[in-house]
């Protein structure tokens, strides 16, 4: 089984707006509302390419309420810590002429709070994956992802880390399966812009040397490139297609690297469908469907388009 972990999740309110203007009154011609958050994207996107998943967090309030009953109604599964104070919180996503984005700080989270998310990860057997995505909330504090890869440290259980700066560097040490920096983050973790694919190359294998043991490192509308277990160094341009949508393609990324490596235990061809994954989801206006990223698959053919440096 898949876990996903989002500590602050949201509601997402995405309003569609025909020439967005400050400081008057707008009407949309399209708004819907949709569950988000790192973990619950990475989720998401599994179900849909008919990966079990189970989404775990906290939620509080009737927001909280709504982000379960959405994921419901996708078939997905959730075993959320239900706060009895405070509310999940709503984001408000105005896509115009350019995206306007209002993301609100959400509930803060007690010690009872986390006590009681450790129980639920104490069900987490051998051979689990637990995805750790996204920032935390307040009362969180920053070691938070090696603090629970300590606690389930030895149960043969396998960590995905998607996050930024200390998040990610602290739990290093506990070998995660995969870590996914963007390249702008990479940079950050090094103290230097990385604009160079062998800079990015070097960095990435310095990560895994320090105990990541797959790092793949996203580049945007230029592709990715990932430092392997085995070794290998991949790198492949993006698919071709016209950007509609930049959200969650990072989180589409790592659901098709889960999804590659579970169905053929082959690094390459996971790579693959993390770059399918990815641009599905930057061509679309939702997550991708699993028959947009096979589409891109195979029209597209990927695969024998990675280079192996």
């Amino acid at each position: 089984m898949i876990y996903t972990l989002t500590l602050n999740p949201s509601l997402d309110y995405i309003l569609n707006v025909k020439d967005f203007a400050k400081g008057t009154v707008n009407r949309t011609f399209c708004d819907k509302y949709l569950a988000g958050g790192k973990g619950i994207n990475v989720s998401v996107v599994l179900s849909g390419l008919g990966v079990d998943t189970k989404a775990l967090g906290f939620v509080g309030g009737f927001v909280g309420a709504e982000i379960e009953q959405l994921l419901c109604n996708q078939g997905i599964m959730t075993d959320f810590v239900h706060l009895k104070e405070g509310t999940s919180r709503v984001n408000v996503k105005i896509k115009s002429d350019s995206e306007t984005e209002v993301n609100a700080q959400g509930p803060s989270i007690t010690a009872e709070h986390m006590d009681a998310l450790y129980q639920k990860l104490c069900g987490l057997t051998e051979g689990d994956i637990l995805v750790l995505a996204g920032s935390v909330p307040k009362g969180i504090d920053k070691s938070i992802y090696r603090d629970i890869m300590t606690h389930l440290d030895g149960r043969g259980i396998r960590f995905v880390v998607d996050a930024e700066g200390d998040l990610l560097k602290n739990t290093l040490p506990f070998k995660p399966f995969l870590i996914k920096p963007n390249n702008f983050e990479l940079g950050q973790i090094f103290g230097r812009e990385l604009d160079d694919i062998g800079e990015i190359i070097e960095c990435a294998e310095k990560l895994r040397l320090e105990g990541a043991q797959n790092v793949m490192v996203s580049l945007g509308g230029d592709g990715a490139v990932m430092v392997a277990d085995d070794g290998k160094k991949y790198y492949s341009d993006a698919p071709s297609g016209a950007l509609v949508n930049s959200t969650g393609a990072g989180d589409s990324s790592v659901a098709g690297f889960l999804y590659g490596y579970d169905k053929y235990s082959d690094y390459k061809k996971a790579f693959a469908y993390a770059l399918c994954s990815g641009s599905a989801c930057a061509f679309s206006e939702d997550l991708p469907r699993a028959n947009e990223i096979e589409d891109i698959f195979v029209n597209q053919n990927i695969f024998d388009k990675i280079e192996i440096k």
